[in-house]
């Protein structure tokens, strides 16, 4: 999507009145106006960053091996020496591998594209069914060449909470971006942790924190069930001093800072202007809130 100016003709009024953001939008403005998202566009690096540390943790089985191999070679580096490992079978191709998304929005499209680049297969999982191709279509804001504005990438599609466990089994990494709604609070608990673990999968939830149970993401952390966890959302939020996830093993936790970017501002003004001018002549709005789905 090219820059978009916003129309002249457009008088404060109907721009005021008839374009409302999710962002402090009040419940009684919700009743009345369309509610447009403005974050669902393409992700800033944060998260995009964080999936790759997901990636590259999965890869070498261990959170903590992953940041000690980096840290190993910054200081050989400053050392000036040059160590060869002694094998070079220590990190698992990612060729092959299986990365599932679950909730196939604009996040998960720039998730699935970085996946799809080292040759990784991608499943995608969406609470309603999404049978035809114009389904899969992505209309919402995206930056020119980025995501997967066609749904193309996925090589298989599930959808509804009766797919679930079937949809967990045998993949390798799992990444979470699913809206906080009464279906997906608490979706991944210790039934889908126990699914996760026939391949010791690796977990990262950039999502919301309700969506899993942290009582039964610590177990699984502990006993091993899972490989590891990457979380940018935790439930409770903030997550208290003393609270069991801060000492799982194997889990990187970030305090929700997967949206920052110094281009947020931006692309919001982009969707702002796109609508404005929508609106001008006649189209429908894009990145509108489904307010009978909370998202």
């Amino acid at each position: 999507m090219q820059d978009t100016e916003i129309p002249r003709e457009i008088s404060q009024e109907s721009g005021t009145r008839s374009l409302f953001f999710s962002h402090g939008t009040t419940s009684q403005e919700k009743n009345k106006f369309p509610i447009c998202d403005t974050y669902n566009f393409i992700p800033p690096v944060a998260i995009t960053s964080q999936t790759y540390l997901s990636l590259r943790t999965a890869m070498y089985h261990s959170v903590w091996r992953t940041v000690f191999t980096l840290f190993e070679h910054w200081d050989n580096q400053k050392r000036e020496t040059w160590a060869t490992p002694e094998t070079d079978e220590d990190v698992e191709d990612a060729v092959g591998l299986r990365m599932d998304v679950l909730g196939y929005g604009c996040t998960d499209h720039q998730c699935a594209r970085l996946a799809n680049a080292p040759g990784m297969d991608v499943h995608a999982f969406t609470l309603h069914e999404r049978p035809i191709p114009e389904c899969k279509r992505d209309h919402s804001y995206v930056e020119a060449g980025m995501g997967d504005p066609n749904g193309d990438i996925p090589s298989r599609w599930c959808h509804g909470c009766d797919q679930l466990n079937e949809f967990l089994a045998g993949l390798d990494l799992l990444v979470i971006t699913l809206p906080l709604t009464s279906l997906t609070r608490g979706m991944i608990a210790r039934e889908q942790f126990q699914t996760l673990g026939k391949r010791n999968s690796f977990v990262g939830n950039v999502g919301r924190g309700p969506i899993v149970n942290t009582d039964d993401l610590v177990d699984a952390l502990n006993n091993g069930t899972i490989r590891g966890a990457a979380v940018d959302v935790t439930d409770p939020e903030p997550l208290s001093a003393g609270h069991p996830l801060w000492e799982a093993k194997n889990v990187i936790i970030t305090p929700h800072v997967g949206g920052n970017s110094t281009q947020y501002s931006k692309r919001v003004l982009k969707v702002l202007a796109r609508n404005l001018k929508n609106i001008a002549e006649g189209k429908e709005l894009i990145n509108k809130v489904n307010k009978s789905l909370s998202y």
